[in-house]
């Protein structure tokens, strides 16, 4: 989530994948206990910027969203953040366990921060 002014995203959880619609009710149920204003995805798009079958997912994913939800759902590239995030991660020395329970919560941050400086630039 962000901060309230919108400058910074802020860990708050991880949902775990089970199935679709187990999936879009958990989203469904954050964005109305914490009223939400819009929902951000990331896109994982490969390096040379196609569409591969993990994002053709996330894209069905996120129209299940938009179906359920009265807020808008917007979609961001997310390569690299993993990445960014693993490197994050080491550079504060957390340990391989910990980077692991971590690590998707970080992308997760990257990539509405991301999201968050682009909106600020617009």
């Amino acid at each position: 989530m962000s901060d309230p002014l919108g400058l910074t995203a802020q860990p708050l959880t991880v949902v775990e994948r089970q199935r679709m619609p187990a999936d879009v009710e958990a989203v469904r149920s954050l964005v109305e206990r914490h009223a939400v204003e819009q929902v951000v995805v990331g896109l994982p798009l490969p390096l040379r910027g196609t569409t591969g079958p993990q994002a053709e997912k996330v894209t069905a994913f996120a129209d299940a969203l938009r179906r359920r939800l009265a807020v808008p759902v917007r979609l961001i590239d997310e390569r690299l953040t993993t990445v960014q995030g693993e490197r994050a991660l080491v550079a504060a020395g957390a340990t391989r366990r910990r980077r692991k329970q971590l690590i998707d919560q970080v992308a997760a941050q990257l990539i509405l921060q991301q999201f968050l400086d682009a909106q600020r630039h617009e």
